[in-house]
């Protein structure tokens, strides 16, 4: 059945670390705009939410199974053994709906990302989009801070040659297709928004104005973000290897360079203190020296991660009804 023609079966699948604050609401809302969905036929009654615990160690599992208990036609939810991060925890709610569902939409539990962008999602992987990305439509309610080192990340990555689309973090719709592309990659260290546009399916963009965060505190402090955008870089891109190179290379020139500037110099019967010299050159080697082994390491680190083969998450209790 052709897709326009089909009403689909959708996820909702929203990630949640300690987000008793928000919770409430952000159920309330998307429980009512899926109702208002199947209601218009626009998707099909088996539709529903997914919440999955990233190892909370609040109320949010208790909300949870609270929402499951009232409505367990629309609210499902995944409990984590342990805090497994952000990306491990979509994985995991994309991975063990997929099989049941045409199409999944993840968004983040802090209601800041506009719910009424699914409707148009929903219409584009209808009309044959098989992944739909949420993008920010600007950064104008972020501070100076954070709208530069966001936008500074996102350049720096295109730069590296990591494929990656500009200003679009986790919101999104992926259809069956898609997702079972996605079951293919075994990465230990999971960055999903460089992942799933290597796909290569058909995609489409919806922008939108993101808002403030309804209630509670953001799950992504500045050190999280850090390893982030360190795991962006390493995972996709090998340009920081061949920087080290290069930089040795330019290096060596300049050593050399130097080496037949003093000689010169000391044919010449001018003498050259060079204490300054040789301990800007000790300290500026020295550094660049562990630099390059830091950014080395950081790609064998993933190495012997990647190598191990362990499993990225383990599900303590699930509560879904699958038929």
């Amino acid at each position: 059945m052709d897709k326009l023609q089909k009403k689909p079966i959708i996820a909702i699948i929203i990630p949640c670390y300690n987000e008793e604050e928000v919770l409430p609401e952000t159920a309330k809302r998307l429980t009512s705009k899926l109702q208002m969905l199947i209601n218009n036929q626009i998707i099909n009654e088996k539709s529903k939410i997914l919440f999955v615990d990233d190892g909370s160690s609040d109320n949010t599992w208790d909300l949870i199974e609270k929402y499951h208990a009232e409505n367990p036609l629309l609210a499902s939810g995944l409990k984590l053994a342990g805090n497994k991060g952000h990306q491990n925890a979509l994985l995991a709610g994309m991975l063990e709906i997929k099989e049941y569902v045409d199409a999944i939409v993840s968004i983040d539990a802090d209601l800041q990302d506009d719910i009424d962008v699914i409707d148009k999602m929903i219409e584009k992987y209808k009309a044959g989009c098989e992944i739909v990305y949420g993008v920010r439509a600007d950064r104008k309610k972020d501070n100076f801070i954070k709208r530069a080192t966001a936008q500074g990340f996102y350049n720096l990555l295109r730069m590296l040659g990591v494929k990656i689309i500009y200003n679009h973090a986790d919101f999104r719709l992926m259809g069956r297709k898609a997702l079972d592309a996605l079951a293919q990659y075994d990465e230990v260290n999971l960055f999903l928004r460089g992942i799933i546009p290597l796909l290569g399916f058909k995609t489409g963009i919806e922008y939108y104005a993101r808002s403030e965060r309804f209630a509670g505190k953001s799950k992504y402090p500045l050190h999280k973000m850090i390893k982030l955008a360190i795991d962006g870089i390493t995972s996709f891109s090998i340009k920081p290897i061949r920087f080290i190179t290069l930089l040795g290379i330019f290096i060596l020139i300049i050593s050399i360079a130097m080496i037949i500037y003093y000689i010169t110099r000391y044919f010449q019967g001018h003498t050259v203190i060079g204490w300054a010299t040789i301990a800007c050159s000790i300290w500026g080697i020295g550094g660049l020296i562990l630099f390059s082994i830091g950014i080395t390491g950081e790609y064998i680190g993933k190495i012997y991660l990647e190598t191990k083969q362990r499993p990225r998450y383990h599900i303590e209790k699930m509560l879904m009804l699958k038929e």
